[in-house]
């Protein structure tokens, strides 16, 4: 265990953070914040539509839902070029970057004119199922313009202000960007929207498996264990969940049964004050531990924990800690588990519409699914999360307490 951790700690997380630094994987992290503020209002109306079935007097919001997460890949095509030129500083082009992101991605999606002239899209893709094409749409407009950011059509003309001069450059990288869409799209007739979605598929059907939520739940919690951000995997599988949700939505309305049980919502299942399900750890720490330095870090992190927020747990006691990185890494596997058997077996409801308050304390747990059951599930998940903790964290704890008698003993 402690070369793994050795080896960790010297070779493996810098070349992982290394990644994480990469400016195409850190705007897709970034995007996904910044799309956040978007599903949360369409959360919020999943909410209120909860309520509507109630109470007949409150209206139908679907219409807010239609153009937030209805058209959300949209936004993603026009944040992540922006986002990759800030990473590089290549602000030259930024403005345009955005637009010519929402000009390629919907000529990737192959629309068609009317007799009227009027362009005919397919919805469809443009919502939470085009994110990863149009996160590839925004890294090939984002590479067009690297590649012209050097090229100027007045070079030896001083005299000409730098924001007019970059204006008419800009002409070079947007034709460029155009042609490409031209060529591929029109000329050649090919559809890149189904054809990344063709080969993107295995990975995404791996990713809403039993197995593809285990590994996403393990990998999370053994990076963060070693330091690393979890921000590297959740830019990666939460347009999938996302888009997963969505489709178990369109099945209900439809009167079919909601099938995708890996969902965003159903991760937040497997995570009560973080990933690794840290809750229980805190209130041990906070209520049970000897040690002043367990109960007073258990003490200051509870409500950050309550809120699934568990940064000073993990950087406080767990990470690189020998003794508590592996009940954590149990965790990842057991709970996942635990939530994948109540759904599939039909004993809780599948999620079918949109919850990413991840901040929300496991008392709200109702609003996943509107299934009052689900509260046996959170029981379950916190005694069977305190049952993997408590045996590492009685070692820990006598080990700290005899550590602070040494001190103690020093100083005398």
């Amino acid at each position: 265990m402690k070369k793994l951790i050795e080896w960790m700690n010297n070779s493996f997380a810098p070349k992982m953070n290394k990644i994480v630094r990469n400016p195409y994987i850190a705007s897709i992290q970034d995007t996904m914040i910044a799309i956040m503020p978007i599903i949360l209002v369409s959360s919020f109306v999943s909410i209120i539509s909860a309520l509507g079935e109630n109470w007949t007097w409150i209206p139908d919001c679907s219409y807010i839902t239609s153009f937030s997460i209805g058209i959300i890949s949209l936004f993603v095509a026009y944040l992540m070029p922006m986002s990759i030129l800030e990473k590089k500083r290549k602000n030259k082009y930024k403005k345009q970057a955005g637009c010519l992101g929402i000009a390629f991605f919907i000529m990737m999606s192959v629309p068609s004119f009317n007799e009227d002239g009027m362009l005919l899209l397919d919805t469809s893709r443009i919502g939470s199922g085009g994110i990863f094409i149009a996160i590839f749409a925004g890294i090939i407009v984002a590479f067009i313009l690297l590649m012209s950011d050097k090229i100027t059509l007045f070079k030896n003309n001083p005299t000409m202000p730098k924001f007019l001069a970059d204006s008419f450059d800009s002409i070079i990288p947007i034709l460029g960007v155009m042609l490409v869409g031209f060529v591929f799209c029109n000329l050649l007739g090919l559809d890149l929207y189904g054809l990344i979605s063709m080969l993107l598929q295995p990975i995404m059907d791996s990713a809403l498996s039993f197995g593809g939520l285990v590994v996403i739940s393990f990998l999370g919690c053994f990076l963060y264990t070693f330091g690393i951000s979890t921000w590297l995997i959740y830019g990666l599988y939460y347009p999938i969940y996302l888009n997963a949700v969505m489709l178990n939505a369109e099945k209900v309305a439809a009167g079919e049964a909601a099938t995708y049980i890996a969902t965003n919502e159903t991760m937040y299942l497997t995570m009560f004050g973080g990933f690794g399900s840290t809750l229980m750890l805190c209130v041990m720490f906070a209520f049970l531990a000897k040690s002043k330095k367990l109960k007073g870090l258990g003490r200051t992190a509870l409500l950050p924990s309550l809120l699934n927020i568990n940064e000073p747990i993990v950087f406080g006691s767990v990470a690189f800690n020998p003794i508590l990185m592996i009940p954590m890494w149990i965790s990842g596997i057991i709970i996942p588990i635990i939530v994948w058997l109540s759904m599939s077996s039909g004993l809780v409801a599948i999620p079918s519409s949109v919850f990413t308050f991840w901040y929300a304390p496991f008392i709200m747990s109702y609003l996943v699914n509107y299934d009052w059951k689900i509260y046996i599930l959170v029981v379950v998940v916190l005694a069977v999360s305190a049952l993997i903790y408590y045996p590492f964290f009685k070692v820990y704890d006598n080990q700290c307490v005899k550590e602070e008698e040494e001190e103690k003993a020093a100083e005398a």
